[in-house]
């Protein structure tokens, strides 16, 4: 089991200490979320993980670029590694996602992670101008663009949604042969794109029953994909006890992103109780990951 620390309920400046605080703890990972706008008014209900409850954010949260301040805890760490907690997908221009999430790699020496999702807020990809309809196939379209020009000496792309011409793109990502692509969300078409596409899935609010259920379905569109046997990590953001722990490991979970803190001025003693009262106590071959 690796663990990992999401950074979302934080001030932005304390994020580089606090991945600090992480890696000198034995975290393996830490996990930027990713807004572009939060329109003053939106329709209720949209959020998908909140069990009928509103999303847990407003026009006022503060959001910063996630692979910017990525980029930027690189140089003040050495091992950590550094992923987005997801990164919306479809907002973004996928050309221009290669090249920021390629610059993160290389600054940070193969440690960056590519958590990416759909989007579930419909007025932000109206703000951006971007098409709310067909966002999902949108998706396939750019991950698939995504591992073109990381991988291919002279990527060329036809699609519905993009296309183009044989190009350049240099350097190839330090991490062979990509940084992992951890597709997020519960829907069946979310599921299908990370099992068929995906390195990973990257899921929120699990409990060890649900992502025990999450897994079995996975590995049963992976298996009819043939991609069974190709590497696939589950993460899973909780706040597990110790004894949940196992519970999620038989599971089949990877990776637990856990927010063990309430309040900003609790992080980092936040960090050193769940060392302490978790890392710690694990096995030698559960805490390795």
């Amino acid at each position: 089991m690796k663990f990992g620390v999401g950074l979302a309920a934080m001030r932005p400046e304390l994020r580089p200490e606090a991945t600090r605080k992480a890696e000198a703890l034995g975290f393996e990972s830490v996990w930027m979320p990713d807004h572009l706008v939060v329109p003053v008014r939106y329709a209720p209900g949209q959020y998908p993980y909140a069990g009928g409850r509103e999303a847990p954010i407003a026009p006022t949260s503060p959001f910063v670029d996630p692979l910017l301040t990525l980029a930027y805890i690189a140089a003040t760490t050495s091992r950590i590694n550094l992923g987005t907690g997801v990164f919306i997908l479809p907002l973004r221009d996928p050309i221009a996602t290669a090249r920021a999430v390629l610059t993160l790699d290389h600054l940070s020496g193969g440690r960056a992670l590519l958590g990416v999702g759909a989007g579930w807020l419909r007025e932000e990809f109206e703000v951006a101008g971007q098409q709310w309809e067909h966002r999902g196939a949108r998706m396939d379209e750019c991950i698939r663009i995504l591992r073109a020009l990381w991988t291919e000496p002279e990527p060329r792309f036809e699609g519905q949604f993009y296309a183009f011409p044989p190009v350049g793109f240099e350097p190839k990502p330090v991490r062979r042969p990509h940084p992992p692509i951890l597709v997020g969300g519960t829907t069946p078409p979310a599921l299908r794109r990370a099992a068929t596409l995906g390195d990973g899935w990257y899921g929120l609010g699990e409990t060890p029953e649900s992502a025990a259920q999450r897994v079995a379905t996975l590995r049963k569109l992976r298996r009819a994909a043939g991609r069974e046997h190709e590497p696939f990590e589950v993460t899973v953001g909780a706040s597990p006890t110790l004894e949940a722990v196992a519970r999620y490991e038989e599971a089949g979970v990877d990776r637990l992103v856990v927010v063990p803190w309430t309040r900003g001025s609790e992080v980092l003693s936040g960090l050193e109780r769940f060392a302490d009262e978790v890392l710690s106590r694990l096995p030698p071959a559960t805490r390795a990951g």
